[in-house]
C-alpha cells in the first residue's frame, strides 16, 4: 500500500483485524457525530483512504490508524480494547428470580435462593441468597464438602461452627470448613438476609 497525497493504491483484504478497525472507527465517527470529511481532515489523509479503512477495503499503517485516534478523541489502545476478546457468557440472574430450593431441616421462615446454576457435570460452587424471618424456627445443623464464606446483609444472629459461636451483624464476613457442623445458633434481630456461597474442591466436587 502507498500513499501519496491523496493517492491510495487499494488492497482488498480479509483479515479480521481490518474489519474490526474498520467498524470501530466508524462506529466512533457516528457516535460523536462527525463526517468522514471531518476526521479525514483531521487525520490528515483523504476522505477516499478514510472510506476504505472504514469499509476494510485496504491495509493502513500504524501511524494513520494513531492519527485518527486522535481525530477520534480516543487513545491508540481504545481503538484495539475489545479485539480478539472472547465471546463469553455470563449467567444472570435477576432480583427476586433466584431458584428457590429446601435444605434439610428448614421448614419455615426461612428460604433460600440459589443464585447461579451449574451447567456442567462438576459443580464448582453454589450462591444462595438466605432469608430468615421467623425466630422461633429451631435451625438443623449442616455438613457438606468444601469451604463456605457467609455475608451477612441484614439483620443481625449467632451463628455456630464446631464448637465455637460467631455474632454476625450486617457488613460482617464468616469463612469456614463445611465439614465441621454449622448453622445459625439464634437470630437476634429480624428479618436476617445473608450470601452464603459453597466452594467444592474441584477434586471432590460432585
Amino acid at each position: 500500500m502507498t500513499e501519496s497525497g491523496n493517492s491510495v493504491e487499494p488492497i482488498i483484504t480479509n483479515d479480521p483485524l481490518e474489519h474490526y478497525l474498520g467498524a470501530t472507527i466508524r462506529d466512533l465517527r457516528l457516535k460523536h457525530g462527525l463526517t468522514i470529511a471531518e476526521v479525514a481532515e483531521q487525520a490528515g489523509i483523504s476522505r477516499g483512504m478514510l472510506s476504505k479503512i472504514e469499509n476494510a477495503q485496504t491495509a493502513t499503517s500504524l501511524e494513520t490508524i494513531a492519527k485518527l485516534a486522535s481525530a477520534l478523541g480516543v487513545s491508540l489502545s481504545t481503538l484495539f480494547r475489545d479485539y480478539n476478546v472472547p465471546e463469553g457468557g455470563a449467567q444472570l440472574v435477576k432480583r427476586g428470580e433466584g431458584m428457590e430450593v429446601v435444605r434439610r431441616g428448614t421448614k419455615r421462615g426461612h428460604t433460600y435462593h440459589l443464585l447461579a446454576y451449574d451447567q456442567g457435570p462438576t459443580k464448582l460452587f453454589e450462591p444462595f441468597l438466605i432469608t430468615m424471618d421467623d425466630a422461633s424456627e429451631v435451625f438443623p445443623t449442616f455438613e457438606h464438602p468444601g469451604t463456605e464464606f457467609i455475608y451477612l446483609l441484614e439483620g443481625s444472629l449467632e451463628y455456630r461452627h464446631g464448637q465455637y459461636t460467631y455474632l454476625l451483624e450486617p457488613g460482617d464476613a464468616l469463612t469456614f470448613r463445611g465439614d465441621i457442623p454449622h448453622g445459625p445458633e439464634r437470630l437476634i434481630q429480624l428479618p436476617i438476609r445473608f450470601l452464603a456461597i459453597i466452594y467444592y474442591d474441584s477434586l471432590k466436587a460432585f
